[in-house]
């Protein structure tokens, strides 16, 4: 007999803090290339150029400072309020989005491979992902920006769950 499905629910772990961390260094990042290109834009496009060139030349500025207060001030504290994950003895669980909010159920029997990976900026601070690969054809799910001690524990007491799971069905 199979245990009823979980409730759906909001998981109970958020990501790491550092996760901010990195998504305003990335939001840093962005703007200042989108800076870079607005001051070019602004710099080569001539005040005398036909319509609508003139009105770009400052709208386009005025719209990567609007981006840069977004990407940097507000962006990465929604997404460290939203992002979260759980693992229960049945399942893995996790939330995502800021706009479209999508919730994710990967049963641990449905569940072939676990995977950490770590990214540049994730090395520089201290953080991984998980990504739990299932046959299902929505494909992998990942739990980003966790710490790397907690990434490697969920990803060896996931691989060893379904490790067993799967040793019961044979």
């Amino acid at each position: 007999m199979t245990a009823a499905p979980s409730p759906v629910r909001t998981p109970a772990w958020p990501l790491s803090r550092s996760a901010i961390g990195l998504w305003v260094t990335e939001g840093v990042i962005s703007s200042v290339l989108l800076g870079i290109a607005a001051i070019l834009l602004a710099v080569f496009v001539p005040s005398e150029a036909p319509a609508p060139f003139p009105l770009l030349r400052w709208l386009v500025p005025t719209a990567a400072v609007a981006y840069a207060v977004l990407a940097i001030g507000v962006r990465p504290w929604v997404r460290y309020r939203v992002h979260r994950w759980e693992v229960t003895g049945d399942a893995v669980y996790t939330l995502t989005g800021w706009l479209t909010r999508t919730w994710t159920l990967v049963p641990i029997a449905r569940i072939q491979t676990v995977d950490v990976t770590r990214g540049v900026l994730q090395q520089l601070f201290g953080l991984a992902s998980v990504a739990v690969l299932t046959a299902s054809s929505q494909g992998t799910v990942r739990v980003p920006h966790l710490e790397v001690d907690v990434a490697h524990r969920f990803a060896d007491d996931l691989a060893h769950r379904a490790e067993q799971v799967r040793d019961q069905a044979t």
